[in-house]
């Protein structure tokens, strides 16, 4: 258990602070492919569906790798891990400068995408740092790390541009850069509380894994699925498709979606804050229902239409303007910035000893969205043929994580209560005549 008594507030904000920085560098290396992934389809010619795939493989190892990196953190403490993690990734890059063939990319990739397993990290070593009453806010403000996905879309096109459209030189300049992340991280980090003086005491395995077999577990995991997944999905797929629906340039492509990625993570500090007053589970409330109304609108096609008018025929078109389109992705971003805050305030409170493992599934979950989503979009787009099909699927899922959690919120209230479970009334008004 950790001792924070004696702990000062400059040492918790310096941890806060290092870490955040980290995890911003982590996070805009995991998502470089949203950029290079285009130059690289051009190269070598690559179906939608090949192109999904590149851009998600990172994401792939960046999930599975959380539930160990979340569990060593808290048997070893994330100064450690988070510096091996950092350098390890930055080698991977390295690797993939000198890959030329498709397979090797996809090698590479799955060796970079250990970058996005420092989220696991991040949060059992910064949760250790604060009481519960203020994790919600701290873990929100780490989370704001997301905007690294920003950072690569609006700076890894003028990188390139600058380097002369050479995409390996962009991928040596972000190893370097994370290389000596580690570095520093490690030299002026301190060993968090609760391993301070634990040397030796790693608990099992299996007995980390115990609070897996609880359902709302994987219930946070579902939330995360799309808060997250799909948050990394879209950074790694509007790129792609503001170039192939509205007809871009990659560079006004990539400022696009940074214009959806930068809301979808600083404002997960104020996600965390709204969830530490309001509650997580009301958050989660205003998450679900606003992008499921954004995600409808946009998976309207661009239509044709053809009616018969009193002096012949009238044809128009019915399409979503970029404006609207580009404000949607803004709303969209904004919202699931607040509700990946919301889930991740419940693990400290329901799992204190655990935040490790339950927060490595939930990110392990909540990261195969963003690895199967993007190449479910490519797949989608080779077969159905439809661009706004991506933005279809979302509002499914959506759908069944809102009303999941309604009727989950519903049945704990009756168990809660199992007086109000055969009320026909609300209990104030039979007071009223």
């Amino acid at each position: 258990m950790k001792n924070l008594e004696n702990v000062p507030k400059s040492e918790q904000t310096k941890a806060l602070t290092l870490s955040t920085l980290a995890f911003t560098v982590c996070f805009a290396v995991w998502t470089i492919f949203s950029i290079i992934g285009i130059k690289i389809k051009g190269e070598l010619g690559l179906s939608d569906t090949q192109f999904g795939l590149l851009v998600a493989t990172p994401i792939l190892t960046g999930s599975l790798s959380r539930i160990f990196l979340g569990i060593w953190t808290d048997q070893y403490g994330g100064r450690i891990v988070f510096t091996l993690q950092m350098l390890t990734s930055a080698l991977a890059a390295f690797f993939l400068t000198y890959a030329h063939t498709y397979p090797m990319y996809l090698v590479g990739a799955l060796g970079l995408g250990l970058a996005g397993g420092s989220f696991a990290v991040g949060i059992a070593y910064v949760s250790s740092w604060y009481p519960d009453n203020k994790q919600g806010t701290a873990l929100g403000i780490f989370g704001a790390g997301n905007v690294g996905a920003a950072v690569t879309n609006f700076g890894a096109p003028i990188l390139l541009v600058a380097m002369g459209g050479q995409w390996r030189s962009v991928v040596y300049v972000y190893a370097t850069v994370l290389a000596i992340t580690a570095v520093l991280f490690f030299l002026f980090s301190k060993t968090d509380p609760a391993h301070t003086g634990t040397k030796g005491k790693a608990r099992p395995f299996m007995e980390q894994m115990k609070p897996l077999k609880h359902l709302i577990v994987w219930r946070f995991s579902l939330y995360y699925f799309f808060v997250f997944g799909a948050y990394v999905a879209l950074a790694l797929w509007l790129p792609r498709y503001y170039v192939g629906a509205y007809g871009l340039e990659l560079a006004t492509a990539g400022m696009l979606a940074a214009a959806y990625a930068l809301p979808g993570a600083v404002f997960r500090a104020l996600g965390g804050w709204l969830s530490d007053k309001f509650g997580a589970r009301t958050i989660m409330y205003w998450t679900f229902s606003v992008t499921l109304i954004c995600t409808i609108i946009m998976s309207y096609p661009s239509t044709d239409y053809v009616v018969k008018g009193i002096e012949g025929p009238i044809a128009f078109n019915l399409t979503i303007p970029l404006w609207l389109f580009v404000s949607m992705t803004i709303i969209l971003g904004f919202f699931m910035s607040l509700g990946k805050a919301a889930v991740y305030k419940h693990i400290p409170h329901y799992f204190p000893d655990n935040v490790g493992s339950v927060g490595g599934i939930v990110g392990l979950i909540g990261g195969l969205g963003g690895f199967i989503l993007p190449i479910t979009f490519g797949i989608m787009n080779d077969h159905i043929g439809v661009w706004t099909s991506c933005f279809m699927l979302l509002s499914v899922i959506i759908a069944v994580s809102l009303i999941w959690m309604h009727f989950a919120i519903r049945r704990a209230e009756r168990r809660a209560h199992p007086e109000l479970r055969n009320a026909q009334h609300l209990p104030e008004l039979d007071h009223i005549n």
